[in-house]
């Protein structure tokens, strides 16, 4: 374990979004970054998108890990990552324009799944269909890719390696796939030809990135190289421990980072959680502490609340210290990296979330049902706000009073200790405690 000036970087470290994604884990892992040799992403697809700020520039990254701006860093997109070619090289050449390289830098899973021209199609005609269940997904197909990689019939990235297999498979896929589009959605069918051609050009593309990353991070692991685990999402979104079915169709739970690197869990020395100062989602599902329309849209202006994917406006809401401390008991989180405490500066009155009441009862857990979450009634504990510019801020000492107060609360109600603070989308707009 060595000490560098964010505190200490553990060996093998997971970082995991505690609420329902969009929590800031590009930033900190982008920070933490500087201080790793690798970064691998184990979940998710290009629904997914981290944003960074350094200087006056913005990077939107889908798929490649944020470290991937540090120019010594290795990253890595381990198999249990669902893979749009068409996004990724699409990324690649936005990096390259930059001037960021990555030849010799990112690796990709062989035996990560390939998200098809079918797979966006069937998502959005899903999605589009008035007898299907509104889940407000991307469209990106991620869904239906992991559908078919449970159903045993999806595309690995090592079938771009073999022309017949790859041939074989695609015929095969797209014949079932077309008896649904044209006789479930009443959709226009698909040409097997023309994917099948682009996929084998997106195989001689890749080529160079692709290896056995498990046994890449396991020796890596050996030689005592330290490795950030980066997981898309957050943890309300796990399609096991999320507010089912509004979630997504993998598992972002620190959990995750062993089946989606193939790395055992004995390999791993720690977890940071990150958590927003209020809490926001994307898309349908129930939402405990959501605001009201008129100071939702205050927040979502001054925390810019928008989907880096998408261009949605996220829907925001006070702390939910529930939430924060379940996502506690799932992954195991030993510190938080709390967020856009900044964003909080305006308000003359902050509330947390501390317990659930579901008809006149206090709740002493989750609830796994999505009746109760939908009905249940927040119970608040109130802080006074701080009322004074924090962007500028870097030594916790010098924050004001009440935002340490707050930041000392949720410590409190979430027995987990805030290490790392940020108070701005840039790099330096970060407090190492």
């Amino acid at each position: 374990m060595c000490e560098t000036n964010s505190g200490f970087v553990m060996p093998v470290e997971v970082i995991v979004g505690a609420q329902w994604g969009d929590e800031g884990k590009g930033k900190i892992v982008d920070l933490l970054s500087e201080h790793v040799d690798i970064v691998a992403r184990y979940q998710g697809g290009a629904n997914a998108g981290h944003t960074v700020v350094i200087g006056q520039k913005k990077y939107i990254l889908h798929l490649i890990p944020s470290g991937i701006l540090h120019e010594k860093t290795i990253c890595v997109i381990g198999n249990g990552v669902v893979i749009d070619p068409e996004a990724l090289l699409e990324e690649i050449h936005m990096l390259r324009e930059q001037g960021i390289e990555v030849q010799g830098r990112l690796l990709i899973s062989h035996c990560a799944h390939l998200i098809m021209p079918y797979h966006k199609l069937l998502d959005r005609v899903k999605e589009e269909s008035i007898s299907e269940l509104k889940i407000g997904t991307t469209g990106r197909g991620i869904g239906p890719a992991y559908v078919d990689k449970a159903s045993r019939s999806g595309i690995r990235v090592a079938d771009l390696l073999d022309r017949d297999t790859l041939r074989h498979k695609l015929e095969m896929n797209i014949r079932q796939k077309n008896q649904i589009l044209s006789k479930i959605y009443s959709s226009n069918e698909l040409h097997a030809g023309q994917i099948i051609e682009e996929c084998l050009a997106i195989g001689q593309k890749i080529d160079n990135y692709v290896t056995d990353t498990s046994l890449f991070l396991n020796e890596a692991i050996a030689t005592g190289q330290h490795i950030l685990c980066e997981g898309a999402q957050g943890t309300l979104l796990d399609l096991d421990f999320g507010t089912y079915p509004y979630v997504t169709s993998s598992n972002p739970v620190s959990g995750g980072a062993c089946t989606g690197l193939g790395i055992g869990p004995t390999k791993i020395d720690a977890i940071t959680g990150v958590i927003k100062a209020y809490t926001t989602r994307v898309g349908e599902g129930p939402f405990p502490t959501e605001f009201d329309p008129e100071t939702a849209e205050k927040l979502r202006q001054w925390g810019q609340e928008f989907g880096a994917t998408t261009g949605r406006p996220r829907r925001c809401g006070w702390f939910d210290a529930v939430v924060a401390r379940y996502a506690v008991q799932i992954n195991g989180i030993q510190r938080w990296a709390l967020t856009k405490l900044d964003v909080l500066d305006h308000l003359d009155e902050i509330k947390i979330c501390v317990g659930y009441r579901w008809q006149g009862k206090e709740l002493s857990s989750f609830p796994a049902s999505l009746t109760q979450m939908n009905g249940v009634e927040p119970i608040y504990q109130s802080f006074p706000g701080w009322k004074t510019p924090t962007s500028e801020v870097t030594r916790y000492e010098d924050l004001p009073a009440n935002a340490k107060r707050y930041i000392q609360a949720i410590e409190e109600i979430t027995n987990t200790p805030v290490k790392i603070i940020s108070v701005g989308s840039r790099r330096r707009a970060t407090i190492f405690r």
